[in-house]
């Protein structure tokens, strides 16, 4: 039984896009309508505090899902920041996921979680909980290669570190699907200095887990490296 949980919000108001648009990762102007994309809100230190699923109805209307362990913080986040913006948010309640595409979708028909997890890990799409907040630059988690990251809009939280990280430097760390022996490690576990667990499930009598890693720390490890689909296979770095 998964304990993985996600809650629903509505954002509804005439500066919803505008204050989202200084809040997530990606566009909001730019977002298509209808569409659900995985984002994050990041810290000061360009750190994914948040990780959401965003869905633009239209510019004054956005749902909003998070995992349900980041639900009531998030909640706060939202009114803390959004406090002099005309907007309200609203929780809608438990929403179960999907795979689509190799996209996850949202709605209140309950589907079985575990497969979910199994399915999403197998094709790369990270998620954050609250064991996680904080750990991964949205870079390491392919987020970019997902249309989660927007590189070139304005200002948002943690904007600075994130762009300086993509358009200066490479990071040393990033996601990989593996398989491994015995028990599924929990989220944010490190195996060894340079391989930390993002997510993880029980497969049989093995475990798939998508972790941050160096890739020569896999092979010290003995973890066995899958392929990702191939829009999350390449270099994460900026094309030079």
């Amino acid at each position: 039984m998964s304990l993985l949980a996600f809650s629903s919000y509505a954002l509804n108001g005439v500066d919803a896009q505008k204050f989202l648009q200084g809040q997530v990762t990606v566009d909001t102007e730019r977002l298509a309508e209808n569409e659900t994309r995985y984002t994050a809100i990041c810290d000061l230190k360009g750190r994914i505090h948040f990780g959401l699923w965003l869905k633009k109805i239209n510019p004054e209307s956005f749902e909003i899902v998070v995992a349900q362990d980041q639900a009531e913080e998030f909640a706060k986040h939202i009114k803390k920041f959004g406090a002099f913006s005309k907007m309200t948010l609203s929780e809608q309640g438990a929403v179960f996921p999907k795979v689509v595409n190799h996209q996850t979708e949202f709605n209140t028909t309950e589907t079985d979680i575990s497969e979910w997890q199994k399915q999403a890990i197998m094709t790369g799409q990270a998620w954050i909980t609250q064991a996680t907040e904080h750990e991964f630059q949205p870079q390491e988690l392919r987020l970019h290669q997902r249309e989660g990251v927007n590189y070139d809009k304005g200002c948002y939280l943690g904007q600075e570190i994130v762009a300086r990280l993509w358009f200066k430097a490479k990071p040393k760390h990033w996601l990989h699907l593996v398989q491994g022996t015995g028990e599924a490690p929990a989220s944010a576990t490190q195996l060894n200095n340079d391989v930390e667990v993002v997510n993880s499930i029980a497969n049989d009598e093995s475990y798939l887990a998508l972790v941050v890693a160096k890739p020569a720390a896999l092979q010290e490890l003995g973890l066995q490296v899958l392929e990702l689909p191939e829009a999350l296979s390449g270099d994460v770095a900026r094309p030079q």
